[in-house]
């Protein structure tokens, strides 16, 4: 019995040793983890490229600007020794349109600022009635 034991032992282990992965298989997921480092590593040699480019830009801008601003310390010192300084106000162009400012009722009571209709009267009697029908008038006319 220790036999069979023995042989239905092995047979199981030679069953389970050639039901793994062939040397191809291997291989192949072998490639695809090496493939899979090599784009990551490219992607980070990537990001490092651009980040460097990033920072030579803004320190091109930098370097400009730090330009710009000794010009003008240069031009401002040159205009001072000129007996060009800046004590003058700076000149507003011609063709500035002037702003108007409402005009402000007269003091007084509302009622002293509304003016009454053409012709005298209440302001009823001065309706005029729609366009349309027959020939207006005064809208008192046409109610009855």
């Amino acid at each position: 019995m220790k036999k069979i034991y023995s042989l239905v032992m092995v047979a199981g282990l030679g069953f389970l040793a050639s039901c793994g992965p062939s040397k191809e298989e291997l291989e192949a997921r072998e490639n695809a983890r090496k493939d899979s480092i090599a784009q990551v590593e490219k992607a980070r040699l990537d990001s490092i490229q651009a980040a460097e480019a990033l920072k030579a830009q803004q320190d091109s801008i930098a370097a400009a600007l730090e330009k710009m601003k000794q010009d003008s310390i240069a031009a401002a010192e040159e205009a001072a020794k000129k007996g060009k300084g800046s004590k003058k106000p700076a000149k507003k162009p011609a063709d500035e349109p002037k702003k108007e400012e409402p005009k402000k009722p007269e003091t007084g009571k509302m009622k002293d600022n509304v003016t009454t209709p053409a012709g005298g009267g209440k302001m009823k009697d001065n309706v005029v009635a729609p366009t349309g029908g027959n020939g207006g008038g005064k809208m008192k006319d046409k109610i009855k």
